[in-house]
């Protein structure tokens, strides 16, 4: 590493530059409306947290629900959330010894105390800054850093802050900025000395294979994995080394060749898992993917992630989480036909209660940190460069900015990704010049911008409009895309059309479990969903119709899907293997007569068969 520090090439704007629209901001008032908007005032490790003064949890919950809860309530302007923020902060901050020491513990605790925490709370303290510009936080976080300098160089990294060390140079690329003082890169070289070497890791990739049942391992970790893949993209703005921001390109390969998942995420369940669509998906490694992606086009501008991004965004992130949000899996199947509690479950390193949809279904981080999912996306759809910006998503948003110090709105106005036509409407208080840098999706076979002229632009390149801006101006966007399906594992396919997913739509039943236990009362209680339909079919024949149903109060639901095609099946033979769809290769004989089924967008399936059996003519990978 060297001392000269670079910055991204683009940054999120200000929380109160940004207004969600349309469907994202109704998925985040269901979201406030649901477990992520209620925890503090039920849930004993966040209500009764040790950072709060209180004798529950004082580690990762506190600061991980913070980290969705924060943007949440400023994203929505909710004035009793933004207080209920306020409270864990000053709490937090009062927490601070007078040596930095920010952590809720004892000093002998000191000791043996995991300090991934601490990079985790720093996080959420920045972003508490972007959201109100406190001017407590930037010395809270600058003590706390230095105390950290002299922490490990007696208490070298171990355990989860030895695997996640690089989320600690998201607070020092922070301070740095405030503060250019030189021992902040030393402390940045400590840190990747003593932290887990990714490089090496994935340059001998060692799990080539799914992780062995039961072995459970740090290395093998989907979370670990999912937060370093933005580790050399960090490193590289703090080196002369050019490699480091590709080389997670690499990374994304090994993931995808071996544990690849046709949702854009990797197996892990909870450790890497391999690629048969019942092996399961954790729901922190969902959304941590997600922030690792929206770091890594920040710092390398590039359209392949944003591509990734609305991948797991539309597609994974809902699917492991409630229409009403009030309670999530902590593992997800991309074929799902139920989700039952069992003694023998099919994930190699997690219980048999970790596809329940529950408050905390096998382990509890999922229902703290999946609530950051939804609003860094909103952060994420826009981001501002020099004299540009770069619409990495089209989701409806709307954000306020300044280019020379003339105001400037943009506004995504449509149902993206549920239309393939959105508006661009931009106004600027007077003429001002700057460029518009549109992220061209690779699925879209064209791609036609309208602005006073048509430009068509090509897919998985950027595309760039510099130009003086008026007072107003209406762009409009259409992404040509067909519906295709996609070669999978074991002979099997999958529809997808644009970045959503398509799932077949099984007839569900909720039931309701583990009432004797305090603090599963409706409605944050579990749940076993069961499949009441038929759910063993091959495709027949790959001529769909499409249905546009418009967008309802849920609008990730199986109930109110915005989307639905119509697809010729067949029956076939396929056995169920303690409580799922067997793993074994699938027959590609029909055992009945052929039928209209209806297929509906993954993310807003509960339970779903997305891999099967394609009766005609073999796809070509």
């Amino acid at each position: 590493m060297k001392m000269e520090v670079r910055f991204p090439t683009y940054h999120n704007l200000k929380i109160n530059q940004i207004f969600p629209q349309g469907w994202l901001r109704r998925q985040l008032e269901i979201q406030a409306e649901g477990l992520c908007g209620n925890l503090d005032l039920f849930w004993k490790d966040i209500k009764e947290s040790k950072w709060i003064g209180g004798t529950s949890e004082g580690w990762e919950r506190v600061p991980y629900w913070l980290d969705g809860f924060i943007p949440l309530a400023f994203l929505l302007r909710n004035d009793d959330m933004i207080k209920r923020a306020e409270f864990y902060i000053n709490a937090i901050l009062a927490g601070q010894q007078e040596d930095g020491w920010l952590c809720p513990c004892s000093g002998k605790e000191r000791e043996h105390y995991d300090i991934w925490a601490l990079f985790l709370v720093l996080k959420v303290l920045i972003l508490y800054h972007d959201a109100t510009d406190d001017d407590r936080i930037e010395e809270a976080v600058y003590k706390a850093l230095k105390n950290l300098d002299g922490y490990i160089d007696v208490h070298t990294l171990s355990g989860w802050a030895q695997m996640r060390w690089q989320e600690c140079l998201l607070a020092i690329l922070w301070m740095y900025e405030r503060r250019e003082e030189v021992w902040m890169i030393g402390l940045a070289i400590k840190l990747k000395s003593q932290g887990f070497d990714y490089k090496n890791f994935f340059d001998n990739f060692p799990y080539q294979n799914p992780v062995k049942k039961g072995a459970w391992t740090l290395m093998g970790h989907g979370v670990n994995i999912a937060m370093a893949l933005k580790a050399k993209a960090l490193e590289y703005l703090l080196s002369e080394e050019e490699y480091l921001l590709k080389y997670t390109d690499y990374m994304l390969e090994q993931l995808e060749k071996y544990h690849g998942m046709v949702t854009g995420v990797f197996s892990a369940d909870e450790c890497l898992a391999g690629k048969s669509p019942v092996q399961g998906t954790e729901l922190c490694t969902v959304t941590e993917m997600m922030y690792s992606l929206e770091v890594l086009i920040k710092v390398s501008g590039e359209a392949r992630y944003g591509d990734l991004l609305e991948k797991i965004a539309f597609n994974a992130l809902p699917a492991a989480i409630s229409p009403d949000m009030w309670s999530h899996q902590y593992d997800q199947q991309v074929n799902q036909i139920n989700c039952i509690e069992t003694q023998w479950p099919v994930f190699n390193t997690n219980g048999g209660d970790s596809n329940l949809f529950g408050l905390e279904p096998h382990f509890g981080c999922c229902t703290v940190n999946f609530g950051q999912g939804w609003p860094k996306f909103a952060l994420s759809t826009i981001l501002q460069g020099e004299h540009e910006f770069y619409l990495v998503s089209y989701a409806p948003n709307k954000i306020i900015s300044t280019v020379d110090g003339v105001p400037v709105s943009l506004e995504i106005i449509g149902d993206y990704p549920f239309c393939e036509q959105v508006s661009l409407l931009v106004e600027t208080e007077s003429d001002v010049e700057f460029s518009l840098r549109f992220r061209i999706p690779e699925y879209a076979y064209s791609t036609l911008i309208y602005c006073e002229e048509v430009f068509t632009a090509n897919a998985g390149e950027d595309f760039v409009l510099k130009r003086k801006w008026g007072k107003k101006t209406e762009l409009k966007i259409h992404f040509l895309v067909s519906t295709i399906l996609e070669s999978r594992p074991e002979n099997l396919v999958a529809i997808k059309r644009g970045p959503l997913i398509y799932s077949l739509k099984i007839d569900e039943e909720w039931v309701q479990v583990h009432q004797e236990e305090e603090g599963k009362e409706f409605p944050h209680c579990d749940y076993e969903v069961r499949a009441k339909s038929e759910w063993r079919y091959g495709i027949a024949d790959f001529e769909t119709e499409l249905c546009r149903c418009g967008i309802g109060d849920y609008p990730f639901s199986p109930d109110e899907a915005p989307l639905k095609l119509k697809v010729k099946c067949v029956p076939v033979d396929w056995e169920e293997e303690n409580t799922c769809a067997a793993q074994m290769p699938i027959s590609r004989e029909a055992k009945g007569t052929p039928c209209i089924k209806t297929f509906i967008p993954y993310g807003c399936t509960n339970i779903r068969m997305t891999e099967m059996p394609y009766i005609g003519e073999v796809i070509e990978k």
